[in-house]
């Protein structure tokens, strides 16, 4: 068994082979990203950047980055992306997949169990998989929502996020959102995954499997919840379409959860 949970090394390199593809395809590098205030080719060096210190930190060469707030991440992401010019696709395109498949093969030389510094603090190898899938889905469904083509993500590669996604809850926490709320949500995807989210006094903790007595049940779709959980799409839409629904001893709870966060 290696060091990566079944499914996720081919999951990224699925994801990055899929993303090389759209971007291979781009007629114009230029274009505006949907919600971002990148365009296709900044968007695309960014992830190359990205992919290339995943690959660094799971080959053990560290690298700070930012301050471990969301923040301290985005002017860090500025900074070496402003250091960075190339914007052409093919190069870009070659550096994400090149980069991912760097990283799948340095990890499995880790240990399970050994901690790596990330920009999204301490992680274990598995999470860290986890945390260069998410941010490929991210950023690939951007890319694709740009050029007019078919995103990349499934329900098995959002389930494979899960294990950094929940990890990373409380550092992503809006402190303002939080703040005097007290409250205990249980978290399922359709098909089966879910975790727990508790917070008591401006402060978030998170649980992997059900959480005991919740105050509030969410159900959702787990392509809405992971766009959401990105701020790629809105909660309204999600929730008046019925594919996020609550309910619970305070269901009045479910529609606060995605806004308790902020995608970094």
């Amino acid at each position: 068994m290696g060091v990566l949970p079944e499914g996720l090394g081919e999951a990224i390199r699925g994801t990055a082979r899929d993303i090389a593809d759209v971007l291979r395809g781009a007629p114009d590098t230029g274009l505006p990203v949907p919600r971002l205030t990148w365009t296709v080719g900044e968007t695309a060096a960014h992830l190359g950047q990205a992919n290339l210190l995943m690959a660094e930190l799971a080959a053990a060469r560290h690298h700070p980055y930012g301050d471990g707030t969301v923040a301290g991440i985005a002017a860090a992401n500025e900074e070496a992306l402003a250091a960075f010019p190339e914007r052409a696709a093919a190069p870009l395109a070659d550096l994400i997949l090149d980069q991912a498949l760097a990283f799948v093969d340095a990890v499995e030389e880790r240990r399970p169990d050994e901690i790596v510094e990330t920009p999204m603090g301490p992680l274990d190898p598995a999470r860290l998989g986890a945390y260069l899938l998410t941010h490929m889905l991210g950023h690939g469904y951007d890319l694709a929502k740009a050029l007019g083509r078919p995103h990349m993500l499934d329900r098995s590669r959002v389930e494979l996020t899960l294990p950094f996604m929940v990890a990373a809850m409380p550092r992503v926490a809006d402190p303002a959102a939080v703040a005097r709320l007290t409250a205990r949500y249980r978290v399922r995807l359709w098909g089966g995954a879910q975790f727990g989210v508790t917070i008591a006094d401006g402060a978030v903790t998170t649980t992997h499997g059900p959480l005991d007595r919740p105050d509030c049940t969410v159900l959702t779709e787990p392509l809405a919840f992971f766009l959401m959980a990105l701020g790629r799409i809105d909660p309204v839409p999600v929730m008046a379409t019925g594919r996020a629904l609550a309910w619970g001893r305070k269901p009045w709870l479910g529609p606060r959860f995605p806004g308790l966060f902020v995608a970094p």
